[in-house]
């Protein structure tokens, strides 16, 4: 029986993680790496210097301790490889080297041999591209899987600032509008997607959403969240999230409506 747990969920897995040879020390050496450094639970390797954003690591540490706070995530079990580029040239020749199927993408997360790697280049969106992919990496660096739509939902909540989470985030006033209409984004729809080429703009707004309402709406919708990543990280197949919070919370649906129509911090 363990056997088969187990399965199901490298299946899952394997669904929404890149796996490729890793790339090995070998290869880190060989980039000309303005800066190498360990910083908390990461393995920098950077193509420019740090020193103008030691505010973004700060917030990596911070988005650490709240996962571990909100949600239970534990610490990494090996660090977690960052490879930061000075341009999108030098990021796109690294990856087009060493993982020729990745997506063309301005930040990337795999995790290939164990091993969770963030990978970013310096752009306006940098600092958010960053939070984003770790947020990513610091899941799977505990979990053996997380659903797409829920994994997307949470680098979404994540990526901006942490003073802008609850309240900042552009997505929130869109939800507002909706939910004033009585429309909720059906989670089962969410559910459904395998690939990340089936997520447009309008999925991860909604992805954010229901993490939003997890985070800040009922404590039972919270307290299912905890206890749903509890049986993924025991390998005990967790079911669907979205029948585990119908189940704890009469009329679903209303209550996210209710929740964005209502909340304040």
């Amino acid at each position: 029986m363990k056997r088969n747990k187990i399965h199901l969920l490298t299946i899952c897995c394997l669904s929404i993680a890149l796996w490729s040879p890793a790339i090995g020390s070998t290869a880190r050496a060989d980039e000309p790496w303005a800066e190498q450094r360990q910083i908390g639970p990461f393995a920098v390797h950077s193509q420019f210097s740090l020193k103008d954003h030691v505010g973004l690591f700060a917030d990596l540490k911070q988005i650490q301790q709240d996962l571990k706070r909100c949600l239970a995530i534990g610490d990494p079990r090996a660090p977690i490889q960052m490879y930061l580029f000075a341009d999108k040239a030098n990021y796109r020749r690294f990856i087009e080297a060493r993982f020729p199927k990745a997506p063309d993408r301005p930040a990337l997360f795999i995790k290939s041999g164990g091993v969770c790697m963030v990978f970013a280049y310096q752009s306006k969106q940098f600092e958010i591209d960053v939070r984003h992919e770790t947020t990513h990496a610091l899941l799977h660096a505990d979990l053996p899987m997380v659903p797409l739509w829920l994994d997307e939902g949470l680098a979404e909540y994540f990526e901006v600032a942490p003073k802008d989470r609850a309240l900042g985030n552009s997505y929130l006033g869109t939800m507002r509008l909706m939910t004033q209409f009585g429309i909720a984004p059906k989670i089962t729809s969410l559910e459904k997607k395998a690939n990340i080429s089936e997520m447009g703009g309008s999925h991860y707004r909604y992805c954010w959403a229901w993490v939003h309402f997890m985070l800040h709406g009922p404590r039972e919708a919270h307290g299912e969240l905890v206890r749903y990543l509890a049986d993924i990280r025991a390998m005990t197949p967790p079911g669907q999230l979205s029948d585990r919070l119908s189940r704890r919370i009469p009329r679903l649906n209303k209550q996210f409506v209710k929740h964005f129509r209502t909340w304040q911090r």
